[in-house]
């Protein structure tokens, strides 16, 4: 079995590797400390796994993602999370996600949705299926934030947490010019006009808590 782990945490990678092997042999691994580098592996060899960090510097985990489904489609993926993010579950479950799972998961919960994957089905908590079911409910009226990319939606939340244009710039690995630029984009698409806007916006709509 070949699996690639793309996450920029080496501790992570390692703790990820142990567990897997554990439960799975023989295991050859890749790894991935960002996304250019988990699309060139992604591209250079056939996988029967990639684990994908969702937060990653330079292109994100749900940008990978994407660029992954278009070239590796049967290729399942199992995205991390340092938190339980039911929104970001939600996106990446609709892109083609096989499952999301937090970084703080046990064990037991890790081997499973590893479990699930490889046997080609889609591993769910409880939190995302009712994250899910709630969408499923909702007018077919789409919320105003799902006019973000999926970039502008992680800087959006990144914003409404408190950090400024510079301190996002260097969590992502991007220049300042650029995270201004989806920033703008962000207000423009939201009808809003500053950084308390969208602390306000993202609280109301319970995207923070």
């Amino acid at each position: 079995m070949k699996v690639l782990i793309a996450d920029d945490h080496n501790v992570v990678r390692e703790g990820l590797k142990h567990i897997i092997e554990t439960h799975h042999k023989p295991v050859e691994f890749g790894e991935a400390r960002d996304g250019t580098e988990a699309l060139d592996l992604i591209w250079k060899h056939d996988w029967d796994l990639l684990l994908l960090d969702i937060h990653m510097p330079g292109r994100d985990g749900l940008e990978v993602l994407r660029e992954a489904r278009k070239g590796r489609p049967k290729m399942p993926v199992l995205i991390l999370s340092s938190s339980s993010v039911e929104e970001y579950a939600v996106r990446a479950l609709k892109i083609g996600a096989a499952g999301f799972i937090s970084k703080n998961a046990s064990e037991k919960e890790l081997v499973e949705a590893v479990s699930e994957a490889l046997a080609g089905r889609r591993y769910v908590t409880p939190a995302v299926a009712q994250q899910l079911a709630i969408e499923v409910a909702a007018p077919a009226e789409k919320p105003v934030h799902e006019k973000l990319s999926d970039r502008e939606y992680q800087v959006m939340k990144m914003l409404a947490a408190g950090k400024t244009v510079k301190e996002v710039a260097a969590e992502l690995s991007l220049s300042v010019k650029t995270v201004s630029t989806y920033r703008t984009r962000i207000l423009e698409k939201l009808g809003l006009t500053s950084n308390v806007d969208i602390a306000r916006f993202a609280l109301k709509s319970g995207l923070v808590h």
